[in-house]
């Protein structure tokens, strides 16, 4: 059993401890002279979404517009148009992704849900503006950021979609290699039965 004012004690040697060891021990520091000073951002911190495009432009976002995120966002504050072409089909990319980050709660369900790896949870958190509305609402163009992007802020995370999406293409590479000389040899048999009855006919006395 502790003696009366033994807890009190035992706190105030700790921030002792802790204000001594501020003065030439780095990582005991508590206090950052921001902005000229940052803390990390740890790995697991989310702040509002973002998209990822492979490349330097907007025409390699993985963005497909299949509104999956759109449906499954609790507060309802994504919104997707499909890009059309002018006979109506389908050029899977979005023309319009907007996220009202006013609204968005953080949850990162839409980058749980995203089939195409396309939408992550950002770290950046130096948003205010002065622009209560359109200043929150936040665009296609706004919202794309690179796939170096994604290695920067979360490299683990980032090598292993690199690595699953190399690993992707590779196969439907080679299923479509396997396709086109299936169709090939299929061709050529084609071709050499339909030369060998007239061979065989031009061969009778």
């Amino acid at each position: 059993m502790k003696l009366p004012g033994m807890g009190l004690l035992e706190g105030l040697a700790v921030t002792g401890k802790n204000m001594v060891q501020s003065f030439y021990k780095k990582e005991r520091m508590t206090t950052v002279q921001y902005p000229e000073e940052r803390a990390p951002i740890s790995p697991n911190f989310r702040n509002f979404p973002f998209l990822v495009h492979d490349g330097d432009s907007l025409d390699g976002l993985r963005c497909v517009a299949c509104s999956i995120c759109e449906k499954e966002c609790p507060p309802q504050c994504i919104y997707i148009v499909l890009e059309r072409d002018e006979n109506g089909k389908s050029l899977k990319r979005p023309k319009i992704f907007d996220i009202d980050v006013s609204v968005c709660m953080n949850c990162g369900i839409c980058a749980e849900v995203c089939p195409f790896d396309a939408i992550y949870m950002d770290g950046e958190y130096e948003l205010s503006t002065d622009d209560r509305f359109g200043g929150l609402l936040f665009n296609r163009e706004r919202l794309a950021k690179s796939a170096d992007y994604h290695m920067k802020l979360r490299p683990e995370q980032a090598s292993e979609v690199m690595a699953r999406r190399k690993a992707e293409e590779e196969k439907k590479a080679a299923a479509a290699a396997a396709k086109a000389a299936k169709a090939k040899a299929d061709a050529e048999a084609k071709k050499a039965a339909e030369e060998k009855p007239a061979e065989e006919k031009g061969g009778e006395p």
